[in-house]
């Protein structure tokens, strides 16, 4: 049986607006719970996010939520993406993300050629929430 993992990311208040973005460059349903909702919290922390998915295509899966607010950390990681297969479609369709998201982003290092395969491209950049994204794209043709 094989385990899928999710990644699930934290924000201090932006889970809205980072969830909302996301959703406009990977497409896919866009799920959001509030605090008050959820809880019926009806404190300052209301209007956060308690928990939010982003369904895409295959099975993909991204989830947020809001920190509580006053509680530090900002739980923010690196988020790998790569073509599982040989597919160029896929492979073409990562590629798109990379174009998406890279205009707000810092980039550390350009969508080129990967040393390791001469085939495929690596990059990886911080978008404009502070998550990292590394991307591994092989053919598109």
């Amino acid at each position: 049986m094989a385990l899928g993992m999710t990644p699930y990311l934290q924000f201090p208040g932006t889970a809205r607006e980072a969830m909302t973005y996301y959703a406009s460059v990977f497409g896919g349903e866009l799920d959001l719970l509030t605090y008050e909702a959820g809880l019926g919290d009806d404190s300052e922390n209301k209007d956060r996010i308690m928990h939010s998915s982003l369904y895409l295509e295959r099975g993909a899966h991204l989830m947020a939520a809001d920190l509580f607010e006053g509680i530090a950390g900002n739980g923010l990681g690196t988020i790998a993406l790569s073509a599982s297969e040989d597919s160029p479609e896929e492979n073409a369709r990562i590629a798109s993300w990379w174009e998406k998201l890279s205009p707000d982003s810092e980039i550390s290092i350009a969508l080129e050629p990967a040393p390791w395969d001469p085939n495929g491209k690596f990059g990886q950049l911080r978008d404009k929430f502070g998550v990292e994204w590394m991307f591994m794209v092989g053919p598109t043709e």
